[in-house]
């Protein structure tokens, strides 16, 4: 791990139990002798599962499993190790994880089809199982419910501060917990952004019901921020419903169009917008975290691609790092973006600030006043580029040469 980043929280958030949900971690030393690196979290029958995966053409074993298992919909265990990402690590690959669900299934006691599993870390290195299949009967032994803190550390590579997030809400009167952690600081680019993330619920969906809640949270949250560019071969979201809820006369959701389900989808949002923006803000070798924001375009996808090219613009982030108002760069960052945007009526704004408006500078812009606002910690760009009335944001941090040491490091 690099420098603690500026934006690490004083007090990590408490996580309460959620019923049907046990949590035990150990130090396997996968990769580093004493660092907490494998999670085992085990859930009560009839808990359904819903996720979204990579899009990734090198996708890891650990992805192709979840992958092959999500259309079953229901779960028991997963097992998540840091350290070693299980990518292209061909039949070794898929034989480590057939062993680790072998070795799962029989510590829970249920079918392997129920046992879902993730891995990060370094890409192309075999990965043992044999460090860890031993423990998992133990572990899920001692799983208890107050796990989710260490649970976040183990999943932890470069990450300089464990990912939290929690909410309260309710389905039909009924009280409603749902619990994130995350893991991510680099390869942040979705099409799912080296991110894992794990939701747990005591909510009663039906597995379809749960994918019907996920995937748009997705896609304005984790689908929403990116750090350098790059896709991960790994990332994973995955949501467990546990149903305990019904004990405590909650419905059964078995429809994603279901009105009672409108105040857990907020909250589902809510808790997998906090766990993204925590991601951007724990970027490896960040200063900023910087808000970028399109209007003005002819649809929501053309306005997050324009986002996305000027948060992902290597000229634009390192102008962000050194405090520099290079609003240049932006413009060539709409420009190359392939989507349409009218030249002359673009509009550009540092905050609050008008920096351009109708294709050039605006009368009132001070480059003074620019560069005080970019020595903020936290930096809002806001682009109209006049062709419509569509909106898109993405979330990104600034790139500096800690970027640069931490990955050229990485390994070593």
């Amino acid at each position: 791990m690099g420098t603690i980043s500026p934006f690490a929280p004083k007090h990590l958030p408490h996580l309460p139990a959620i019923d049907g949900v046990r949590i035990a971690t150990a130090a396997a030393g996968i990769r580093y002798p004493g660092r907490i690196d494998l999670l085992l979290a085990t859930f009560d029958p009839g808990t359904t599962a819903a996720g979204v995966l990579t899009r990734s053409k090198t996708a890891s074993a650990s992805v192709d499993w979840c992958r092959a298992r999500l259309p079953h919909g229901m779960a028991r265990v997963l097992v998540v190790n840091s350290g070693n990402a299980n990518a292209f690590t061909g039949k070794r690959g898929r034989e480590a994880v057939k062993l680790t669900a072998e070795a799962a299934a029989e510590a829970v006691g249920c079918l392997e089809a129920d046992v879902y599993i993730a891995s990060t870390g370094v890409i192309g290195e075999p990965l043992d199982p044999g460090k860890f299949t031993g423990l998992l009967g133990d572990l899920a032994r001692d799983a208890k419910g107050n796990g989710f803190a260490d649970a976040a550390r183990a999943i932890m590579t470069t990450d300089t501060f464990p990912k939290l997030a929690t909410r309260k809400t309710d389905i039909d009167g009924v009280s409603i917990r749902i619990n994130g952690i995350a893991k991510g600081a680099g390869m942040i680019a979705p099409d799912m952004a080296t991110m894992l993330a794990f939701l747990f619920t005591d909510a009663a969906i039906e597995p379809a019901a749960l994918r019907a809640c996920l995937d748009p949270a997705v896609d304005e949250t984790f689908n929403a921020i990116t750090i350098d560019g790059d896709t991960s071969t790994s990332d994973t979201a995955l949501i467990f419903a546990t149903g305990r809820a019904v004990t405590r006369g909650s419905p059964r959701i078995a429809h994603g169009d279901d009105p009672r389900l409108a105040s857990f989808r907020f909250a589902l949002f809510e808790v997998m917008r906090d766990l993204a923006q925590q991601i951007v803000k724990d970027g490896e070798g960040l200063t900023k975290f910087v808000t970028v924001k399109v209007t003005g375009a002819e649809t929501k996808e053309a306005a997050r691609r324009i986002a996305r090219s000027i948060a992902n613009s290597p000229l634009v982030k390192t102008a962000i790092a050194g405090e520099d108002p290079n609003w240049g760069r932006i413009v060539m960052a709409v420009g190359k973006a392939g989507e349409a945007a009218d030249r002359d009526r673009l509009t550009i704004w540092l905050g609050e600030i008008l920096v351009a408006k109708d294709g050039e500078v605006a009368p009132s812009y001070s480059e003074k006043e620019g560069a005080a606002y970019m020595k903020r910690p936290e930096i809002v760009i806001t682009v109209d580029v006049g062709v419509g009335d569509a909106a898109g944001v993405i979330w990104t941090c600034d790139l500096t040469k800690d970027y640069i040491a931490i990955n050229a490091d990485y390994r070593s």
